[in-house]
């Protein structure tokens, strides 16, 4: 496929990373850890995000870029060394198109072109929800990507701008180092912005916590049993690592699975969760709310062959481990 004929700047390994939506989940976590190793970053987000959000009160105010003004401070933008793009919209239940189209399609095609530009390696966040009911498997192959067929508009707003992306490589339009990727079921420390859109472990520590009991849904499908619906969940520190192997070492190009490579239900998840926390199960299953039954997953599971061949995956943590990290951290720290 074409790519770009401009030299990178990766070759300067001390130059800062743009991280958009650093005062989201994983956003703030990747500043985090790029600080931890002396990286540079600057931190593109609402500003007043970073205030209101406890968990971000490390970021210094002097590295961050308020979203609002980031067209015109990319314009006097000096040396940048990758371009980590994981601001979105990712509330699945968003159903203005035109909204997403400005915040997940429009934004992220601005980055891209200025990428490629500057020759300045890109990175940026997909979703597994463009796989939609799974019909089609879950196989990050790239030709098949344009067959795909998401169940919600914010799934369709990913999709869109990853089959964009490779028809702008085929134009000789690409950065010279990029690459997608399909976030699957991410759970960890510093989600607790997100409210109903955090993972189903935050939920469940906090059910537990204030009754004692783990509200999961019932199973409206013939053949899986109640609590058997199944999610690659992924923790937040493999994904972040996975990140920072990337951004000191950009791959060619690809769109690619970022999971656990490994399906569990919600019912061990929910075990999980109880064992962490110390406290006896009590688990009870609850219709699945009619308005999401019919777009409702019961399955997925990324295919990591491609993602580990480029040497970016360093570590998979197991569900029970991560899980009990976490519970760890929320009861260590109440307001994440």
């Amino acid at each position: 496929m074409a790519t770009s004929s401009v030299t990178p700047s990766s070759s300067n390994p001390a130059a800062p990373v743009l991280v958009t939506g650093a005062a989201g989940f994983v956003g703030s976590r990747l500043f985090e850890a790029l600080g931890a190793r002396g990286r540079g970053a600057w931190a593109v987000d609402t500003r007043a995000h970073f205030a209101a959000r406890p968990e971000h009160g490390a970021i210094e105010s002097s590295r961050i870029v308020d979203v609002g003004n980031l067209t015109d401070w990319l314009r006097t933008a000096s040396a940048i060394g990758a371009v980590v793009h994981l601001g979105a919209c990712t509330d699945t239940r968003e159903t203005d198109r035109a909204y997403l189209t400005r915040r997940n399609l429009e934004a992220s095609q601005q980055l891209w072109r200025w990428s490629a530009e500057r020759g300045v390696p890109f990175i940026y966040a997909s979703s597994a929800a463009t796989y939609g009911d799974g019909r089609l498997g879950y196989d990050d192959d790239e030709t098949r990507i344009p067959q795909l067929v998401p169940l919600n508009a914010y799934g369709d707003s990913k999709q869109q701008f990853d089959v964009w992306a490779l028809d702008e490589e085929r134009q000789g339009r690409a950065p010279s180092h990029w690459c997608g990727l399909k976030f699957f079921n991410v759970y960890g420390f510093g989600e607790r912005h997100k409210g109903p859109m955090s993972s189903v472990v935050l939920q469940a520590f906090d059910q537990i916590r204030a009754t004692g009991r783990l509200r999961l849904f019932r199973s409206h499908r013939e053949g899986i049993a109640d609590g058997h619906q199944s999610r690659d969940f992924v923790f937040v520190d493999d994904v972040v690592d996975t990140l920072l192997a990337l951004v000191e070492r950009p791959p060619v190009r690809g769109i690619f699975n970022l999971g656990s490579g490994r399906a569990r239900t919600f019912l061990d998840l929910g075990r999980a969760t109880f064992a962490a926390m110390g406290v006896p199960e009590r688990i009870e299953f609850i219709d699945t709310p009619p308005d999401i039954r019919a777009h409702y997953q019961y399955f997925t599971e990324a295919t990591m062959a491609r993602l580990q061949a480029t040497g970016a995956v360093r570590r998979t943590t197991s569900l029970e481990d991560g899980v009990g990290q976490y519970v760890a951290s929320l009861e260590a720290c109440r307001v994440s």
